[in-house]
């Protein structure tokens, strides 16, 4: 294929029209020839159709062939493949929590601030979103990093202020629900003083994959961190029960309990169970780390939904779910990794300073009450609550 270029610097419009027509006389075009013209600075593509006796076609402007090229670029892609409404809540949830984390620290106190349930001289209760560290040392946006712009902020912006808010009863990055703020050290002492003396009730909230049996109860049995060898090592909490089966199998047998191992207890209470799903109420009498999670998992054999971390022992890898949940909850297996962990802190109550108690009730957020509607799962009261995310 000949290419006839001709690149014009300097010259008159009729001068370049009459060289552009002496160049097409002179050079011989087969059929489907592209001729490119460089005009100041300018591109112009155009392709030469066969000679029919009936004159040659309008050059192609660049901008059109530009207009052409881009079409033709998106029409070749490949589609994006359908997904299901909850495999977008899925991932548009991950998306949110991602981008509460790493946006700027005044934007993510106006989400807090719009989550305050109840305040007081002494304390504040706040809705905390999913994903979202009360404390962290890597570095990240974390709700301990911008309690001063939030108690600014709830003290109208004042110049010279000295409120301040401090987490007492922290909660897990990946538990939503209530969280308890104090005003000051000594309303922080205060609270944990009445934590420790078990006066500061804490239910939570969770869906389970499987129904516990007896569907109430209470789970002692001391928790240990345990290092997991292998391909992957980790860490991860375990039971380290002081009984086990005797050697009949008719009884249980005291052992010697483990120096490291920490009390941990846990009231249960299934609410509602459906096609091997159940929403379940916990009441931890203890505050020993991932103990609902570890109960739930290794003592009732029925892990929380999307706690990818203790769905496994040996190993870390996504939470597997029977294909009934999957359908129930139009999911592939692929994409059960984005599942949320489902454990929401429903309520808080403790004494009021004086006289009377305080009971704060947490609305679930929605990717929660969402998971409900799908596995037919209902909770008391349910008309009387509402979802924020």
């Amino acid at each position: 294929m000949n290419h006839c270029t001709r690149n014009v610097f300097t010259g008159d419009w009729n001068f370049l029209l009459r060289s552009l027509r002496k160049t097409r006389t002179k050079c011989h075009q087969s059929s489907g020839t592209a001729l490119i013209y460089h005009t100041r600075g300018q591109t112009t593509a155009a392709r030469q159709a066969p000679d029919d006796g009936k004159g040659e076609k309008p050059t192609l402007r660049a901008i059109d062939l530009a207009r052409k090229l881009r079409q033709e670029r998106a029409n070749t892609q490949t589609a994006e493949p359908d997904v299901s409404p909850q495999q977008k809540r899925v991932t548009d949830l991950k998306r949110f929590s991602l981008q509460l984390q790493n946006i700027h620290p005044n934007v993510l106190a106006k989400h807090l601030k719009r989550g305050v349930l109840y305040q007081d001289q002494h304390v504040v209760v706040l809705n905390k979103p999913y994903g979202v560290p009360v404390r962290d040392s890597s570095g990240e946006t974390t709700i301990s990093s911008v309690l001063p712009v939030l108690s600014k902020m709830m003290d109208g912006m004042r110049v010279k202020s000295n409120s301040q808010l401090l987490p007492c009863l922290g909660l897990e990055k990946e538990i939503t629900g209530a969280l308890l703020l104090a005003r000051s050290e000594e309303a922080a002492e205060h609270v944990l003083e009445l934590n420790r003396s078990n006066q500061v009730q804490r239910k939570y909230w969770l869906v389970t994959v499987g129904v516990p049996v007896p569907s109430e109860g209470m789970i002692d049995i001391p928790i240990i961190e345990r290092e997991i060898t292998g391909s992957q090592p980790h860490y991860k909490m375990a039971l380290s029960p002081v009984y086990r089966m005797n050697d009949t199998g008719s009884g249980l047998t005291k052992v010697r309990a483990n120096r490291q191992s920490i009390p941990a207890v846990t009231k249960y209470k299934v609410l509602d169970s459906h096609a091997g799903c159940s929403l379940v109420e916990l009441q931890p009498l203890t505050g020993v780390k991932h103990q609902m999670r570890v109960h739930m998992a290794f003592a009732l054999t029925c892990v929380i939904l999307g706690d990818h971390k203790y769905s496994h022992w040996s190993k870390l890898a996504p939470q597997k779910l029977p294909e009934r949940v999957l359908k129930k909850l139009g999911l592939e297996q692929s994409k059960s990794r984005h599942l949320p962990l489902h454990l929401h802190a429903r309520q808080l109550t403790l004494p009021k300073d004086g006289d009377g108690i305080i009971s704060v009730v947490c609305p679930m957020p929605k990717f929660f009450t969402q998971t409900l509607s799908r596995l037919n799962l209902t909770f008391p009261k349910e008309k009387d609550e509402t979802a924020t995310l």
